[in-house]
């Protein structure tokens, strides 16, 4: 992607975003229900940093999820909007069992996606996004630098198919969402380059522009939403992958886990009783 590419398509997302805030505002008879999921995550991890060892680490994810998703108010029926924050653990062990990495991952993504209905209860959408991510891994046994930060900004692209159906007259939705980013900025020191060097004033080169060339992540998640009247039950499994290169330092994250998780579809008390009974209902449930 050419400078003039991303710049076109930076503008065409900002242009979107202004647009959907310009009608916020506006009076519709189109009731847009909030679809919520709160996930909780356990599963394996692979850890590798060379900044702070050249060792692969594997153990434990534990991770927390949120997701919020609506219809957008300028085109209910064919675009949605999707609000996601994602908090992970990781513990980790050396090959010989004698040293533990910890790392911790904060993270929040808004995406909009063109949403298409096909026959046989199938739907699908893609879009654009943007994220960003900040977090630290520790290696106890590293007594002078034993950090290593981690934080990064990009856009990228956000898109998902589902099938919905029944399963013993129990309504059920099978959904595969994928997020994958395209370009941005990440923080990197230089190798060998000491945190303590950092804050004495040395901060020349930190930033790096970031494509798949360099900084690859790719976040998979495949769930099952069996509804149950207003609550649904959300199992599913999630594959995290992520990996960076640059100033000679290698970093590489890969967790899979099991996903458990409760969803519903709201409205609020405010702006369900200002629409009436005859108001178009867009669900965003997929």
């Amino acid at each position: 992607m050419t400078p003039t590419d991303m710049r076109r398509f930076l503008s065409t997302l900002l242009a979107a975003i202004a647009i959907a805030l310009a009608c916020h505002g506006a009076d519709s008879t189109t009731v847009r229900p909030v679809y919520s999921a709160y996930m909780l995550e356990a599963g394996s991890s692979h850890l590798a940093d060379t900044y702070l060892t050249p060792l692969h680490y594997s153990g434990m994810h534990l991770g927390f999820a949120y997701e919020r998703t609506q219809a957008m108010k300028f085109d209910p029926s064919r675009w949605i909007m999707q609000l996601s924050l994602g908090l992970g653990f990781n513990l980790d062990e050396n090959p010989a069992k004698n040293a533990k990495m910890a790392s911790i991952d904060l993270s929040a993504r808004w995406g909009m996606m063109r949403r298409w209905r096909v026959p046989y209860g199938i739907t699908a959408g893609i879009g654009p996004a943007i994220a960003i991510s900040g977090g630290c891994l520790y290696l106890n046994r590293n007594g002078n630098n034993p950090a290593s930060a981690k934080a990064a900004a990009n856009i990228g692209a956000l898109g998902y198919a589902a099938w919905s159906h029944k399963l013993w007259r129990v309504p059920f939705t099978l959904r595969y969402q994928a997020h994958l980013p395209v370009a941005g900025c990440f923080f990197s020191p230089d190798y060998g380059e000491l945190y303590y060097q950092i804050y004495m004033g040395d901060r020349s080169g930190l930033a790096h522009a970031s494509w798949w060339g360099n900084y690859f992540r790719l976040d998979n998640l495949l769930t099952a939403d069996l509804h149950f009247g207003s609550t649904t039950l959300r199992l599913g499994y999630r594959c995290d992958i992520f990996s960076s290169k640059v100033n000679h330092l290698v970093t590489r994250d890969i967790s899979h886990s099991l996903v458990v998780g409760v969803a519903t579809e709201w409205l609020s008390l405010p702006y369900r009783n200002s629409h009436g009974s005859d108001a178009d209902r867009i669900a965003t449930s997929y």
